[in-house]
């Protein structure tokens, strides 16, 4: 196995090279890790703001619902497509190269959405944003790899992910503040100050690293096929969520991903430099947590939508009082990485992923038992136990694809990592999204009925079943106030029956999670399978 980089070893500040001295602060570990939370507290931030900012932006750019969930679609389907070629740029053209563009275009994007005077603007550029995503996350993650000595990566990973709850767990917050006090666009605003900061503490100390391997003819039929695959697949899941996996949309794009797929693995079985070496997958370990990445993206992106939902639709609070409200989640999450961090130290990433999903089902199934007047006593320890959750399944998963990975191709397991969060995430709205209007729409003439709409009338209102999958109660104008508290009474029933029903499927998913983690094992040099790479 060839060396990943011909800079001098981590910590080696100050010291000598090639007969010239090294700048204070070059290639230390610690500081090039400030380097790497600061791009991606951009991202984080990006992660829950845009949210929050999205009401107003529609206002003000006259978007309907479907013009604004592109606003998210197109930073979705640019970054989950590109994540993993991103990673082998990485590898291949320079670690820091990689992540210091990435944080240079994130930045230059998130200005020019501000900046932008219609709708069309605002999705080309999150596209755009989406793409510099892609270049900034999995190389961050490369950096590490290349940086940390091995007893160390774990905690370097485990500061990573409580610097992406820090910044998920403010952006409400913050976002619900500029809104409300200055305009929505000084949302994207802020990403410059943080990329500016990034990029001037990034070519400072951090030490440039790649595959010295991967000079070769770059793999374009496998980021064609691969690409291809993903954004059917995206695509798919995002047109499922809106239509029901059984209309021909969705169902197309899951044949073409399948079939673009499979070219895919016959492609790299036999490219001279594939753009995912498939010998990663010998590694029982890497399979495992990247399944796992996926399963616990599923359960707590699904859940985190849909309690942000009944939080504002169902009690009627603001963005600013949900944030609040979800802080016992995020900053929980804060303190969770870290820890799984020292426990992975210790204990190896199996333990802490099984606790994580443990921990998963246990508040899937305690939130499936809330009601419409839940008060917030009997919300917050399953937020308390949801921000756990994560933090011990993001950092253990993240460290058990990236530790068992050999170290030239940490900017691929990087975009791996990062794929399976993605596509985990989607999958989770998507599936519980679709449980959940099809429960609605199940059980809403029932409930109307019962809180006592008249027949004829509950039969007209169950036409509107899109609107109470979200939490909102379809009061016509002009009804009179007991009907409309008859209407909203039934139409939140109907939603908690149906966000019920889609948590406990999250937790029968978390529990069999906790069987996949029962096959992981702390990463190491030589790695399991590397050696058929």
């Amino acid at each position: 196995m060839s060396q990943t980089s011909t800079a001098a070893p981590p910590g080696k500040a100050g010291a000598e090279r090639g007969g010239r001295p090294v700048r204070s602060g070059h290639g230390h570990p610690w500081l090039t890790l400030v380097a790497v939370a600061l791009g991606v507290m951009m991202v984080g931030l990006d992660a829950t703001v845009v949210a929050i900012a999205n009401p107003a932006l529609a206002r003000d750019l006259g978007a309907d619902l479907s013009g604004l969930q592109w606003v998210t679609n197109a930073y979705l389907l640019t970054i989950a497509v590109t994540l993993i070629p991103a990673g082998k740029l990485a590898d291949r053209f320079g670690r820091r190269r990689t992540f210091l563009a990435g944080v240079v275009g994130f930045a230059v994007a998130s200005v020019a959405i501000g900046l932008s005077g219609g709708l069309g603007l605002v999705i080309f550029w999150r596209a755009v944003q989406g793409f510099a995503g892609a270049l900034l996350q999995p190389a961050s993650l490369a950096i590490l790899r290349n940086t940390f000595p091995a007893e160390r990566l774990n905690t370097a990973i485990g500061v990573w992910g409580a610097t992406a709850g820090v910044s998920i767990a403010g952006g409400p917050i913050v976002a619900g503040l500029l809104v409300e006090n200055v305009t929505w666009e000084s949302v994207f605003y802020l990403n410059a100050p943080l990329g500016l900061v990034a990029l001037l503490v990034g070519l400072w100390v951090i030490r440039e690293s790649r595959d010295q391997d991967a000079a070769g003819s770059f793999d374009l039929p496998g980021v064609a096929l691969l690409s291809g695959a993903l954004f059917a697949l995206v695509w798919g899941l995002i047109r499922a969520g809106a239509d029901g996996f059984g209309e021909a949309v969705p169902l197309v794009s899951f044949g073409v991903a399948a079939v673009l797929m499979t070219l895919f693995v016959l492609n790299e079985r036999r490219a001279a430099h594939p753009l995912l070496p498939l010998g990663l997958f010998r590694s029982v370990s890497l399979s495992a947590a990247t399944g796992l990445i996926m399963l616990g993206f599923f359960a707590m992106f699904g859940t985190i939508f849909f309690i942000t939902l009944y939080l504002q639709q169902v009690h009627g609070m603001s963005p600013v009082d949900a944030g609040v409200r979800l802080l016992p989640m995020t900053a929980v999450f804060i303190v969770a990485s870290p820890l799984a961090g020292v426990l992975v130290g210790r204990l190896g990433p199996r333990v802490p992923l099984a606790l994580g999903m443990a921990f998963t089902a246990g508040a899937m199934f305690g939130l499936s038992r809330i009601g419409v007047d839940a008060p917030y006593v009997q919300l917050w320890p399953w937020f308390v136990l949801v921000g756990l959750a994560f933090g011990f399944v993001m950092v253990a998963g993240t460290e058990a694809i990236v530790g068992n990975a050999p170290q030239r191709l940490a900017g691929v397991a990087g975009g791996l990592q990062q794929t399976a969060a993605q596509v985990g995430g989607v999958l989770g709205t998507s599936v519980l999204g679709t449980i959940l209007s099809t429960r609605v729409g199940d059980v809403l003439y029932g409930r109307l009925t019962e809180a006592g709409v008249p027949g004829p009338a509950a039969g007209r209102l169950q036409g509107a079943e899109g609107l109470v999958s979200q939490g909102v109660a379809p009061v016509p104008p002009g009804t009179p106030a007991p009907a409309a508290e008859a209407i909203t009474t039934g139409s939140h029933l109907a939603f908690m029956d149906g966000f019920q029903s889609s948590l406990m499927v999250a937790g029968v998913v978390a529990v069999v999670a906790i069987l996949a983690a029962l096959l992981v094992r702390r990463g190491g040099t030589p790695v399991e399978g590397a050696a058929a790479i």
